[in-house]
């Protein structure tokens, strides 16, 4: 197989929202929620984190650099 099981983008996005869930998760036992309350603040900050890094990595961003240079 030559080409990869996930784009580079996606890849760093979900590695990016798995970090963020772990530190989450662990800030939060830390905290002394006990370890299902981590579990569940890492869940939840996956799914906000997937979305916030996917929307901070866009495709495309340097044409729409360039496009607003052209209007102005």
């Amino acid at each position: 197989m030559d080409r990869p099981l996930l784009p580079l983008r996606s890849a760093l996005v979900f590695l990016l929202a798995a970090l963020s869930s772990v530190a989450a998760g662990g800030l939060s036992w830390l905290a002394g929620e006990g370890a299902a309350r981590g579990v569940l603040a890492g869940f939840a900050v996956t799914g906000l984190a997937t979305a916030f890094f996917d929307r901070l990595i866009t495709p495309g961003a340097d044409e729409a650099c360039g496009k607003a240079h052209n209007h102005g």
